[in-house]
């Protein structure tokens, strides 16, 4: 089917106000994403754990569920919409939380933000964003949005950024469990490249007051080993001045930049977290709380036991364990062991409206998407992540009518064959 065409037979069937612009096919996007970035950035978002097996059964493991269309019943109209934790949103849909966008796009967080809110999904802000919550909260307006929270091994930090997130109007937090020690990413290995050294991704830490006070503090620990100037140094130097919202000058003289990396480093993540470490935070909020990277339904009961409110199924992206069960092979039994009593999300591994079908079948209330707006930002700023929405949006619209669905609710297993 030529372009032209493709784009007609979206627009004969599309979502009333929500028509893309575009049909966008995901994988051609991410071709026209590497395009456009440095080539160790597209490598730090593209690349999956070790040989990037998950990250290939993530996509390839939707192809073992097939669709059972019905006939025969009105479908004249569908109600995409869905309800979690009394917001409606106007589709299953959310941004999930990635990490350093201004890899992708100088309009970076701010971009994603605006074309959530004018579609009205929301977006989770990312805890590695290059963008303070504060700055997207206001891009949003009354748009919906969550916050990711990775738990630092400052209690007082957790809890500013939870209650920054309450005052920036987030509706639930997203705790990230599968991240407490980073995986085995040999691109990243390959090219030696981690944006958070450079002073990227980490705009949540520089802009809040408790951060600041741990730069000021002394580190208790061995500092950072000088290195001896030449051009890779000065030019990482220079990227981390940059990334820091003091003045260039002022930063740069003050070593406040290279400090907050140094301090970033030593308090990022918590391999230590345990079940019993969840009262605290349930303490700091009254908002919903989901745990993410849930992929064994015992893990889901204890969620539940330990009074969160959601769940979502993730691997990460298959950014974490290479050989890890497939978000969507995980997704039945959770969905099973949760039984309707808190909202089951699905992350990793949706690629279109279709996907979105089968993981609402399976048992989610919702899905997250990350690369595939990622690449949109890339290729397009706010634009191109609009793009992206409104194309997921609509197949999904689409694949709810030819398989005889009017809304979310007749959306179950019998419409799935394995």
């Amino acid at each position: 089917m030529s372009g032209p065409e493709r784009q007609a037979a979206i627009y004969l069937g599309g979502v009333s106000g929500r028509r893309p612009r575009v049909p966008i096919d995901v994988h051609e996007l991410e071709e026209a994403a590497r395009r456009r970035m440095r080539p160790e950035a597209f490598a730090y978002v593209a690349a999956g754990a070790g040989a990037g097996s998950t990250k290939r059964a993530n996509e390839s493991s939707f192809d073992r569920w097939r669709i059972v269309p019905r006939m025969l019943r009105d479908v004249s109209e569908r109600d995409t919409s869905v309800e979690l934790f009394g917001r409606r949103i106007a589709a299953p849909l959310l941004l999930a939380p990635v990490g350093v966008l201004e890899l992708a796009h100088r309009e970076a967080d701010v971009g994603a933000a605006r074309a959530a809110a004018a579609e009205g999904v929301p977006m989770i802000f990312s805890n590695q964003a290059s963008t303070p919550m504060e700055t997207c909260a206001e891009a949003m307006d009354d748009g919906p949005r969550w916050f990711q929270l990775y738990w630092s091994t400052s209690n007082e930090l957790v809890e500013s950024f939870v209650h920054r997130a309450e005052a920036c109007g987030c509706e639930a937090i997203v705790l990230t469990l599968d991240t407490t020690i980073p995986g085995w990413r040999t691109a990243d290995l390959d090219l030696a490249y981690l944006p958070f050294l450079r002073g990227k991704g980490i705009a949540q830490y520089t802009s809040d007051p408790v951060f600041q006070q741990l730069v000021e503090a002394e580190s208790g620990g061995p500092g950072a080993p000088t290195p001896r100037p030449n051009a890779r140094v000065l030019g990482t130097l220079i990227q981390m001045v940059r990334s820091h919202p003091d003045r260039f000058w002022p930063a740069l003289r003050s070593g406040r930049a290279r400090k907050a990396v140094e301090r970033f480093v030593q308090i990022y993540s918590r391999p230590s977290l345990t079940w019993d470490d969840l009262p605290f935070l349930r303490d700091l909020t009254d908002l919903p709380i989901l745990l993410k990277g849930i992929l064994d339904p015992d893990d889901a009961k204890l969620a539940i036991r330990y009074g969160m409110d959601g769940v979502i199924v993730s691997n990460h992206g298959g950014r974490q364990v290479d050989g890890a069960i497939a978000s969507i092979d995980a997704l039945p039994a959770v969905a099973d062991a949760v039984r309707g009593r808190v909202p089951v999300l699905l992350d990793s591994g949706v690629r279109g409206g279709a996907d979105m079908f089968k993981a609402l079948a399976l048992g989610a209330s919702a899905v997250c998407i990350g690369r595939p707006y990622l690449w949109g930002l890339a290729a397009a700023g706010e634009d191109g992540v609009r793009d992206v929405i409104r194309n997921f949006v609509a197949e999904f619209d689409l694949t709810m009518g030819l398989g005889g669905c009017r809304s979310i609710i007749e959306i179950g297993p019998e419409t799935l064959t394995r």
